[in-house]
């Protein structure tokens, strides 16, 4: 998922609950998890990207709403960097 760094402070934990369980079925941990702490997420088919897509559009617009609402203004858009 991406997200604007300066809408961070607007996610809540039910914005992040609903992408784990959104992702949920493609974790796969491995055999020995209790010990290890291991796992690994399988990769998504192009409609779970789509369905990604979609959801992290979704999310953007309700934070920038809660942005809104909360009297913050939106940062500038960051310029190129000019460093080679």
């Amino acid at each position: 998922m991406k997200l604007r760094l300066d809408l961070l402070e607007h996610l809540t934990d039910e914005d992040i609950m609903e992408e784990v369980l959104a992702n949920n079925h493609r974790y796969k941990p491995e055999p020995l998890f209790s010990k290890t702490g291991v796992g690994s997420l399988s990769s998504a088919s192009t409609e779970e990207r789509a369905q990604e897509e979609a959801r992290s559009t979704a999310l953007i617009e309700r934070l920038k709403k809660r942005q809104q609402a909360s009297g913050k203004k939106s940062a500038p858009p960051s310029s190129p960097s000019t460093k080679r």
